[in-house]
């Protein structure tokens, strides 16, 4: 059985609709659409027709069609609904009082990614946050974790390292869909409580991969046009923090790396054959590469590195595989290894790779060159652990 959405829930609920009596804004993107492939501002015209009075866009914008980070999006009018779409992503990633006027009920319908590092889940936490003090319903319609909702991984962020890419103390893989990190917020983080619902799935099990839902996948954000690429994007997101290219500017970015200096096949036959074997690490297998990224870090330069395929997703650890494949290509290529300069995520002092790992413990380990049990030793998960029990929807 195909999997039914938040937003497809609530299309077929006629009573539900009715729940939702005043002014309607909503917060979406490109891969905001429901089973049929049809977007959810054609749905909530069709359902609240007048009342639909306001459009909000997260980072990459509404249209999901800006490529980096602290690349912003303006305001506009939409040209067809000719309603406001506001950017949570501009000069603010706050909504004003300016924008949440006359709103009685907003919604999020969010595809998330299932990674502590992908920045919607702090825009809905943030939007819940503006609107704690205000007469203002938050409405999530929730959508799949689409690298399941079972496996968590990775280490919590610490406080001094909170950014717009780490908020709360979460690990790399949460393990929760958008609306349990809403109620996880609500419980557990707020200071103030927001007035929050949450239409649930229908159909979705935690054990699901994004393949398993039967939904169609759009991109969510440029660099994610294929769902297999959401399973790699733990392990090389990471590399945003160097100067090595994750495969920005090719048809397959955050499922490879690369560097000018890298031989692949060599490097892969005298290194990495055997410290893959001792490492213990499973489920994937370490293709050797050239490619050529045609814009972002090292455009039309040809680079050198290696293709990530998942084997097995229930044994592949993409956490551990990206500070591995990291670890060792910082010993191999000595000072052609560059850590990124700041500002990242609008962080304009701390080291980025440091802002993306929410800690500078994961550094210190790469750079001493540490072993894959010290590197296990710093998720520390038991007490989000509980918290995750505590809150599961599903």
């Amino acid at each position: 059985m195909k999997v039914l959405t938040g937003l497809d829930v609530l299309t077929k609920d006629k009573a539900l609709q009715k729940e939702f009596t005043g002014n309607v804004a909503l917060l979406c993107h490109n891969a905001s659409v429901d089973g049929t492939l049809t977007h959810a501002t054609i749905r909530f015209q069709e359902m609240f027709g007048p009342r639909f009075i306001k459009l909000f866009g997260p980072q990459h914008g509404f249209s999901t069609d800006v490529q980096d980070n602290m690349v912003e999006t303006d305001h506009v009018v939409h040209p067809h609904f000719n309603i406001p779409v506001y950017s949570l992503y501009s000069e603010t990633r706050i909504p004003t009082d300016e924008m949440l006027a006359d709103i009685d009920h907003i919604f999020v319908d969010l595809q998330d990614v299932g990674c502590r590092i992908y920045t919607y889940i702090y825009t809905l936490t943030l939007l819940l946050d503006k609107c704690a003090d205000k007469d203002i319903q938050v409405v999530v319609l929730d959508r799949p974790n689409p690298i399941n909702g079972i496996d968590i991984e990775g280490n919590l962020v610490e406080p001094e390292f909170e950014s717009f890419v780490g908020l709360h103390p979460l690990p790399i893989r949460h393990g929760m869909t958008i609306g349990e990190v809403a109620l996880m917020h609500q419980k557990i983080w707020a200071e103030e409580k927001a007035m929050l619902k949450i239409i649930k799935m229908q159909g979705w099990k935690r054990e699901m991969f994004f393949e398993d839902t039967g939904l169609p996948w759009l991109l969510p954000s440029p660099n994610l046009a294929r769902a297999e690429s959401t399973i790699t994007f733990p392990a090389t997101v990471f590399f945003e923090g160097t100067q090595l290219s994750e495969g920005r500017g090719t048809s397959q970015p955050l499922e490879i790396v690369g560097h000018p200096k890298i031989e692949p096949f060599s490097l892969y036959k005298n290194h990495f054959a055997s410290k893959i074997k001792t490492s213990k690490l499973k489920g994937f297998v370490l293709r050797p590469i050239t490619f050529l990224p045609t814009f972002q870090k090292h455009g039309n330069t040809v680079c050198g590195g290696f293709q990530i395929h998942v084997t097995h997703r229930s044994t592949f650890r993409p956490w551990r595989v990206g500070q591995f494949i990291m670890r060792e290509l910082y010993h191999l290529l000595g000072n052609d290894f560059q850590w990124k300069n700041p500002p990242y995520e609008y962080s304009y002092t701390q080291n980025p790779i440091d802002v993306i790992n929410g800690t500078d413990k994961v550094r210190h380990w790469i750079e001493k060159n540490g072993d894959m049990e010290s590197l296990g030793s710093l998720e520390n998960l038991s007490d989000y652990r509980q918290q995750f029990i505590n809150i599961k929807l599903y």
